[in-house]
């Protein structure tokens, strides 16, 4: 598969690298939707469009197998700076393929032609190409607008670049495998004053540092040491001159967890140490605790249908069959929630010259391609049988 996949590296790469240079944020991925929809069609595939404003999904039946099996990809770009100067950066300011979106994208849809035109299978098969994963969570918009009643699906399955990694190598991980993300803005208000005279005010600084220190304790003193949380306070806003006692403050939280009961209890404790330090200095508060993206669970057989499919395809030495747990998130864990399935990564390369997503300097790297597309390719060949 991996050699039959080769011939169509160049096609691929160019396709990839004009993603790339033409890239769009969540929800806008218009440009990339239609170029994806375009060659799908001319494919074969019957392509259905509209579920989150810019995604996608092209379907294709053969045989009389009854197995349906989902694949999905996302687009969006994200709002970072290019440093990178070759010739397929952004021509877009201040928006860039930092995730390696562009490379999903692209094999997928080498993979969508191959399986066409070269792969006998029996069954449906789903190819999902998702808006805004970055933000604010095109899967989740997708299910609700029908995604799973219109095209059901009993397994489903994603992959992700990883740098850090060996390139081509691929990591499964069963059970948890990527955090819960929370996002919570705390606002304190009180009665500003004079800096000289603080005994007239209600001093929001203090409060907030106070606030601060103690959402220390949550994670080492409230979670069992052998589960893994993060509170992180990213933000903190308050005053404009060192004489004024500003009369609000504003704290943002990042708020992680591998489990599904340590996250309920973060939310708990940042709640009740929160109120508890406002009231002790005297100050209103105000939580905004909105939950984003559920904890990323990978299901046993699935993820173990994805590791003999790895093994087949690139060998042992090029596979890590139960990889460490990420404390990022992704919000392909909004379709687990709801289909079983597993969620792999394929490393990006390692040691100088590679970077880390969300980096200025990232470029996907297109070696890969062809093994991401051929391992799609070998999925659907030994999922859809009669």
């Amino acid at each position: 598969m991996l050699q039959a996949l080769q011939p169509l590296a160049a096609e691929f790469v160019a396709l990839r690298r004009d993603l790339h240079r033409h890239p769009e944020l969540g929800l806008k991925e218009f440009r990339t939707s239609d170029l994806a929809a375009e060659r799908l069609s001319a494919w074969g595939y019957s392509v259905h469009r509209g579920l989150a404003g810019t995604g996608l999904v092209a379907q294709l039946v053969r045989g009389t197998g009854t197995k349906r099996l989902g694949l999905r990809a996302d687009m969006d770009a994200l709002p970072i700076l290019e440093e990178n100067t070759f010739a397929h950066a952004s021509c877009h300011e201040g928006v860039m393929h930092a995730c390696g979106h562009d490379g999903h994208t692209a094999m997928l849809l080498a993979a969508a032609k191959h399986i066409a035109q070269s792969v006998a299978f029996s069954g449906t098969l789903n190819l999902i190409f998702q808006p805004a994963e970055e933000h604010p969570g095109g899967a989740k918009i997708m299910i609700e607008e029908g995604l799973f009643d219109r095209f059901p699906c009993d397994a489903i399955f994603a992959m992700h670049n990883m740098p850090g990694h060996p390139v081509g190598h691929l990591v499964f991980r069963e059970g948890a495998a990527m955090a819960s993300s929370d996002d919570v803005t705390i606002t304190i208000t009180g009665q500003g004053g004079h800096g000289a005279m603080p005994h007239k005010a209600q001093d929001v600084v203090v409060a907030a540092s106070a606030i601060v220190m103690a959402l220390q304790t949550v994670v080492s003193r409230n979670v069992d040491p052998l589960q893994t949380a993060v509170v992180t306070v990213g933000a903190f806003h308050a005053g404009q001159a060192n004489n004024v006692l500003p009369a609000s403050a504003r704290l943002e939280l990042s708020v992680r967890a591998l489990d599904r009961d340590v996250r309920n209890l973060l939310e708990q404790r940042i709640r009740a140490l929160v109120t508890a330090q406002a009231e002790s200095f005297g100050v209103q508060v105000h939580i905004d605790y909105r939950r984003d993206y559920p904890v990323l669970i990978n299901t046993p057989a699935e993820t173990e249908i994805a590791r003999q499919v790895g093994l087949a395809l690139v060998g042992p030495e090029q596979v890590t069959l139960q990889g460490d747990a990420l404390t990022g998130s992704e919000d392909f864990a909004s379709m687990l929630e709801h289909c079983p399935g597993s969620y792999v990564l394929i490393g990006n390369g390692a040691g100088e010259g590679s970077c880390m997503v969300h980096n200025p300097g990232y470029d996907f790297n297109d070696a890969i391609l062809p093994t991401g597309a051929a391992f799609w390719s070998l999925l659907v060949q030994r999922t859809l049988r009669d």
